[in-house]
């Protein structure tokens, strides 16, 4: 599914070089740029009000102000320049700065929402280069525009041009990715005792020798490929290699067959201890409403964006589009949804419901781990900061709801913005957007999740978010058919959505989950796709949310009937993604014809699915196949490249944003390490691609071009997946299966009344060694609290509860069993019993 509709085709459709002429063409098509030469005078180019014309050697020149602001705020242009459709043009000038500077060079529309057909940003030296670039128009258009934008800049410099030429009759520009070495493999790392898989592209239809080598270059493992045959994804003849059998850690390996040695990765136990940070981090820096600290994030510090002062008209009032309402909403804070300065209901949603789900796996999962410190604002007020992050899109999804429960879809600009633009300054008016049932659905969904997992760290706002959940599912239930519209696509993605029994379906689980109350149940039951095949080609994504509530039902503890079967499901599914792993040469679980927008993130979530069937049934084969899948987002693919910022050594680095737009303003970064690229997308839809990958087999569907927005944007739902892996399997250590401890637990709640509930628990020892002193380890669904207990010591961090002998019950000898107990406060919702009891660290069966 396209992850939006209508982005601005903002798209530069050629690179630079640096030469003496334009390039030579066959017939040449005449001058299209008139009086590019500037011999004698200026007409009929012109220029905003602070600049002026002074012809200089032949070279018409201007004296750019200090303290411009905006890249537009000082242009040269020229009108009416005839294009069309198809055709093929070179665009070269030759331009100087003093002192050196970054312009802007601009083939576009005239007019809003001035569609660039190329888009450039020359670092203009005072000696000065020709520049050239070739683009293919999209359209006709009789009165195109060429400018250069010469603003932003705190002092003042001198810009002169000469030799403006734009002539059709150029050749094609011809793109061939540079794939490097024919052997691919995951660039970043492998567990020492994970598998380790590769994939060879090569003519050879037999058997090939491959070598292991370390750093030194010395073979530490060799055998033989398996030819695969031609792999439809690439059209590539392929081999695998297993090299699974090798476990020593070390650093700079590399992988020999065929005469080709790979890129260099590492074997590593901790390997992805930082991409499980890294990848949480990404959401500070696309936060709205607040400054981004430069000390917490050196490089990416920015003033706070849409939060009224000028030029932002800001988040803090903002008015429903003409005709939708009559009133103004604060719908401040919250996350950036991608590139551009929207924030989308429906994509938040998903977005801030699998950041919790990885906080609560935490909780239920024998092999998680805390996931540690994200360097945020909040850091040290005693809240995980995977919540601290959670909390401020969560608490802008609160803001989007109006007082009859529905909730807006989506707040943006009033129109589609260009590239680059800073946060703080973007002038354009923001707008509400009409309710819809789906955002509201998700409102229902992430707070009723929010509220139980904050209930211990801050019980009145988890108390407010259930209200919310509760006025939304309501709402939705009275109001079940107000869908977005496919139409509404100016200044933002559409995110329409034609069918919410998804939605619905999400919602009342995770109602369920949290309240246990009969009405949610009984939706949950009755609901078709509760026992339905949702695992199609992928999982999840934020139009398809039903596995958000299967893969819950199944992971966070409760009541409700059936259960195995929900988690048997789960495990079904994982058995089909993997078998689609198997099958691929490349070894990924995503079995189609064509690639989807956002391939990537399609990819990792059903990655999350496999890591979910291994914490449900421990069964080795769906951890490995978790980990293998994510060799191709790290370099195992035809591109043989990571999609990750920062991590292997050729990676995306130049993704579809505003404010990490390196490649057009060098003053701003690239995006920051562990931001995922939406990856392949065989649907080629912005212009960039259908310049340069016209043609493409699916997996060469791709570019590293800012400007590629459908191949290669970043987003918040993109992110939260990788996120949630990332953590899985960072939490694997070094890939040792751990057997489970020899200890069953019989936890059984007695008695309840309105404030407490009093539990009685049993461990046993079911080994063949005696148990000599204990410490017993679970978790509370919510805010349930230990208040008196009898034959333990109870001790108690926020959900988490510690229960450790007396001295006179320390020992538990084979085949007997210890019996403690304890009175609890309740918490608003169920108290169902815990799925995870771990005894001295190692999970009971």
């Amino acid at each position: 599914m396209l992850r939006r509709i209508g982005i601005l085709a903002v798209a530069a459709l050629a690179t630079a070089c640096l030469t003496g002429s334009p390039p030579a063409t066959a017939e040449e098509g005449p001058e299209q740029i008139p009086n590019g030469t500037f011999d004698t005078a200026t007409d009929p180019w012109w220029h905003t009000a602070n600049l002026n014309f002074e012809l200089s050697d032949g070279r018409l020149c201007s004296d750019v102000p200090a303290g411009t602001t905006n890249p537009w705020d000082a242009i040269i242009g020229v009108n009416d320049i005839p294009l069309v459709k198809d055709e093929t043009y070179a665009f070269s000038f030759f331009a100087t700065a003093n002192p050196g500077k970054v312009a802007r060079a601009y083939v576009q529309l005239p007019t809003d929402p001035y569609t660039q057909y190329v888009s450039a940003a020359p670092e203009l030296s005072v000696s000065g280069n020709t520049y050239s670039y070739t683009f293919t128009s999209p359209v006709d258009l009789p009165n195109a525009q060429v400018v250069f934008q010469l603003g932003g800049s705190a002092t003042a410099w001198r810009f002169c041009v000469d030799n403006v030429s734009l002539k059709g009759g150029a050749p094609p520009d011809v793109y061939t990715p540079d794939t490097g070495p024919r052997v691919r493999v995951n660039q970043v790392a492998y567990l020492p005792k994970g598998p380790k898989n590769a994939t060879v592209v090569t003519d050879a239809t037999e058997a090939l020798p491959w070598q292991l080598k370390d750093s030194a270059g010395t073979v530490v493992a060799h055998g033989t490929t398996t030819p695969r045959g031609v792999d439809a994804s690439s059209g590539q003849n392929v081999h695998s290699v297993d090299f699974g059998s090798y476990t020593k850690a070390g650093t700079g390996y590399t992988l020999t067959a065929d005469g080709q040695t790979s890129r260099p990765f590492d074997i590593k136990p901790d390997a992805y201890a930082s991409l499980k940070l890294d990848a949480l981090k990404f959401y500070y820096t696309q936060r709205s409403g607040i400054a981004i600290d430069d000390a917490l994030r050196p490089g990416y510090g920015r003033p706070a964006g849409h939060v009224g002062v000028a030029p932002n008209q800001g988040d803090t009032n903002v008015p429903c589009q003409p005709g939708v309402c009559d009133y103004s909403l604060d719908v401040s804070g919250g996350w950036y949804d991608a590139g551009d300065h929207g924030k989308y209901v429906v994509n938040g949603g998903i977005s801030v419901a699998q950041l919790m789900s990885e906080f609560e796996r935490t909780k239920n999962a024998a092999t998680a781990k805390p996931i540690g410190s994200l360097n945020i604002p909040e850091s040290g007020d005693a809240v995980p900061d995977v919540l601290d992050e959670a909390r401020w899109e969560q608490e802008f999804l609160l803001k989007m709801q109006r007082s009859d429960g529905m909730v807006h879809h989506k707040i943006h600009d009033q129109n589609w913005t260009g590239l680059p633009l800073l946060p703080d300054q973007d002038a354009q008016k923001r707008e509400l957007h009409p309710v819809s049932t789906a955002a509201t659905l998700n409102l229902a969904a992430t707070a009723a999740q929010a509220a139980r997992i904050f209930a211990p760290y801050d019980a009145a706002f988890a108390a407010k978010n259930l209200a919310a959940a509760k006025k939304a599912w309501a709402a939705a239930k009275a109001n079940p058919n107000l869908l977005a519209s496919p139409s509404d696509g100016v200044g933002g993605g559409t995110y329409d959505d034609a069918n919410v029994s998804d939605e619905f379906y999400w919602a009342a689980a995770e109602l369920y989950i949290t309240t246990g109350d009969k009405e949610y149940k009984d939706f949950v039951l009755a609901s078709p796709l509760h026992t339905a095949d949702i695992w199609k080609t992928g999982a999840m994504d934020w139009g398809n949310v039903a596995a958000l509530g299967r893969l819950d039902l199944a992971t966070v503890p409760n009541a409700l009937p059936g259960r195995d079967e929900v988690r048997a499901s789960v495990v079904a599914g994982a058995d089909k993604y993997l078998a689609a792993l198997k099958a691929h040469p490349y070894g990924l679980p995503y079995d189609t014809a064509s690639y989807d927008w956002g391939s990537n993130s399609i990819i990792v979530n059903n990655l999350v699915v496999l890591a979910t069937a291994y914490d449900l049934t421990g069964d080795v084969k769906y951890r490995d196949g978790a980990l293998e899948g994510l060799d191709y987002i790290f370099g195992r693919n035809a591109l043989n490249q990571s999609y990750v910022t920062g991590y292997g050594e050729v990676a995306s680095k130049n993704q579809h944003s505003r404010w990490y737009a390196h490649s057009l303003d060098t003053s701003l970064p690239n995006p920051p390490r562990g931001s995922l690229a939406g990856g392949a997308n065989s649907g080629i839809q912005d212009p960039v691609a259908q310049a340069k990958l016209k043609g493409c087999k699916p997996q060469f569907c791709y570019i590293d071009d800012i400007n590629s927005w459908a191949t290669n944007e970043l987003t918040i739902n993109w992110n939260s997946p990788l996120s949630w892996i990332s953590a899985f399997v960072a939490d694997q250590g070094d890939g040792t299966v751990k057997a489970p401890g020899a200890c069953t637990v019989t936890y059984t709640t007695h008695g309840t009344w309105p404030t407490g509930f009093t539990t009685q628990i049993t461990l046993k020892n079911t080994g063949t060694k005696a148990i000599d002193g204990w410490s017993l380890k679970w978790s509370f669904l919510g805010g349930q609290k230990v208040t008196s207990s009898w034959s333990a010591k109870f001790s108690q961090q926020a959900a988490t509860v510690t229960a450790a002998n007396e001295v006179w019950n320390k020992t538990i000898k084979p085949g007997q069993s210890v019996t403690f107990g304890f009175n609890g406060q309740s918490a608003p919702g169920a108290n169902p019993t815990p799925d995870l009891f771990t005894l001295n660290g190692a999970a009971c069966a």
